[in-house]
């Protein structure tokens, strides 16, 4: 397997990109994935840990660094826009068409996290995808509006909303609008935060477990109201007769998300639970990630056709 760097536009803004080529001969093109990242991680964490995993066992693959995030391009800086999330899962399929090492007609999607929303998004709106297959779903909109376990007050997000409309204001003004801080500064701040899954992320990205320097440690303020109205899953009944499996950790508190996604879909579907694991633990953790990696070739090997 094989990494190189490589870059493309997205909506004008220019997208740096990990390939994953197999070293084996193949007679012809290969299947290919887009890989996506969760919600503050970089191509280097866990989405290229997948594509690298998948290149391995013959697909072509391509991880990336969302707009306004890590290497790519983008002002402000931080940004979570859906909207130029999904766009940039669908220049990343344009870009797989250009290349000779990818048969353009088995191109298939893989988010985590967050990316699982907009992978989901994503297919729906684009027939160049043959296949979608997510890890750990998340909808931030309904994560930031919810909580992750469907069960945060209301009043939590009014507040910050409250907080994005000044920010607005004092860019307006020509003032500093400061930005939102994602992570708290000890595991028992996020204990307290967001609980055993709050504690889950801290330890994934602020540490040497996972952490990343241009893993973002903050948001744009307005990335909260442009996810205020977004909904991930209303193109979900679009993806039919192109099947979608989505993976979830028996214990993950997000889990909810993927059962409302599977409800919304029409055509080929499947949730496969892997036992034992949470949320986060599927993005490192080798016992969880090989079972996983294992279904999604298979999935993806049926879906697009023999990768090796």
């Amino acid at each position: 397997m094989t990494r190189t760097t490589v870059g493309y536009d997205s909506a004008g803004i220019r997208i740096a990109a990990h390939l994953y080529t197999p070293d084996t001969p193949a007679p012809g093109p290969r299947p290919a994935l887009v890989v996506g990242h969760p919600g503050t991680g970089v191509k280097e964490q866990t989405s290229g840990t997948y594509a690298r995993l998948m290149a391995e066992r013959g697909f072509v693959t391509l991880a990336f660094d969302a707009a306004h995030q890590g290497e790519s391009g983008g002002l402000p800086r931080g940004l979570e826009d859906p909207a130029q999330r999904v766009e940039d899962f669908k220049a990343a399929v344009s870009y797989l068409t250009t290349r000779a090492e990818v048969d353009a007609e088995r191109i298939g999607l893989l988010g985590i996290c967050a990316s699982g929303g907009y992978s989901l998004a994503a297919t729906g709106g684009d027939h160049r995808v043959g296949a979608v297959a997510t890890v750990c779903t998340a909808d931030p909109s309904r994560q930031f509006r919810l909580g992750a376990d469907d069960g945060q007050d209301p009043a939590v997000f009014q507040a910050l909303l409250d907080a994005a409309a000044r920010a607005r204001t004092a860019a307006a003004r020509g003032e500093d609008p400061g930005v939102m801080t994602m992570f708290p500064e000890t595991a028992e701040q996020a204990r307290a935060l967001g609980g055993e899954h709050g504690v889950e992320g801290f330890e994934y990205y602020c540490t040497s477990r996972g952490g990343h320097a241009r893993s973002a440690r903050f948001l744009a303020w307005e990335s909260v109201d442009r996810l205020a109205f977004y909904d991930a899953f209303f193109a979900v009944p679009l993806i039919a007769p192109r099947p979608m499996l989505q993976i979830v950790g028996e214990r993950a508190v997000t889990a909810w998300m993927a059962v409302e996604a599977h409800q919304r879909a029409t055509g080929p579907k499947e949730l496969y639970r892997i036992p034992g694991a949470s949320h986060v633990d599927l993005y490192d953790k080798r016992e969880y990630i090989e079972p996983a990696v294992e279904k999604l070739t298979d999935f993806f090997t049926t879906a697009l056709g023999t990768a090796i």
